[in-house]
């Protein structure tokens, strides 16, 4: 059986559109900045093709609520700036950080980087644990020095609230 040329673009472009699908939705549910790696491993497309697509997508959600984030060669299916208050209020009800855990996570991020001890004696024994899970979620990180540890922001921490290093931290518990 022959393949017409014009059957064969049919093809290309539904195996396009199949494959542009697949990598929208790997966006979506990440939630997080994937390298071209690890979007390749998830859809199985093509490198180059892959390249096409996130562009492509980038022009097609500029005008919407949602945006595709480009960032050090790392791409996110994110909020639109212009929304992100919005939707912080929306997330407020059922906030991922407790309000102790917010004020916590400031005074780390006002005050970085700074000595566990002076944060456990602002903040009570409860910053124990808010440290141990801001840690675990990558925001923090922690480094022994001496009898104590030493904590700063990590790069994790920018790209969670959606903002770059320097820029001023004020408004973060808003976000959270």
């Amino acid at each position: 059986m022959e393949i017409s040329k014009e059957s064969a673009e049919e093809l290309d472009d539904a195996l396009e559109a199949e494959s542009t699908r697949k990598v929208e939705a790997a966006l979506f549910i990440a939630g997080k900045f994937l390298s071209l790696q690890e979007l390749i491993t998830l859809t199985d497309v093509n490198p180059i093709l892959l390249k096409k697509i996130l562009e492509d997508l980038k022009d097609d959600y500029k005008d919407s609520g949602i945006e595709i984030v480009q960032k050090n060669n790392l791409w996110k299916m994110d909020v639109a700036q212009d929304y992100v208050g919005i939707v912080s209020k929306l997330a407020t009800g059922s906030s991922e950080f407790s309000k102790a855990e917010q004020e916590t996570l400031a005074i780390i991020a006002y005050k970085q980087p700074m000595k566990q001890s002076v944060l456990v004696k602002i903040r009570g024994n409860k910053a124990y644990d808010h440290i141990k899970r801001f840690v675990d979620m990558g925001l923090i990180t922690k480094k022994r020095i001496g009898h104590t540890a030493e904590l700063n922001l990590s790069e994790s921490f920018y790209d969670y609230f959606h903002l770059n290093r320097g820029d001023s931290i004020e408004g973060i518990e808003e976000r959270g």
